[in-house]
């Protein structure tokens, strides 16, 4: 494992996504089958790919979006729909990429994504 490169995923991971969520995460995998796969996610996507010069966060928050939304991943959807907003999208934002996306990999996805994204703003005010 690459500890720099760890470190500034930690810190991505936490900016974008809470601290207290991380923390969770990160206790739950803290056995010898999980914590594998934390590091993992923690060093090479939020270290490795978040990190990058080339998108900003906002634009990576669209991406992310749009391909938990093709993929049906529901759960991860709706925590980048929290993270998103703390990266800068407005629902406006949101409900486009879902709009635009829909139309790629289909409504169903997109009536879901709307549906999950609506809890997770509804939450929030």
């Amino acid at each position: 494992m690459d500890d720099e490169r760890y470190k500034a995923g930690l810190d991505v991971r936490r900016e974008v996504l809470g601290n207290d969520y991380v923390e969770r995460q990160l206790a739950r995998g803290s056995d010898a089958f999980g914590q594998p796969m934390q590091e993992l996610v923690t060093e090479l996507c939020w270290g490795g790919i978040w990190t990058r010069p080339g998108l900003s966060r906002r634009e990576r928050s669209m991406m992310t979006l749009a391909l938990l939304m093709a993929l049906n991943r529901g759960h991860e959807f709706k925590l980048h729909v929290q993270g998103a907003l703390k990266n800068g999208l407005t629902a406006d934002d949101i409900r486009e990429v879902i709009l635009h996306a829909a139309a790629y990999c289909g409504l169903p996805a997109g009536v879901e994504a709307t549906r999950l994204a609506r809890e997770v703003l509804e939450a929030k005010d």
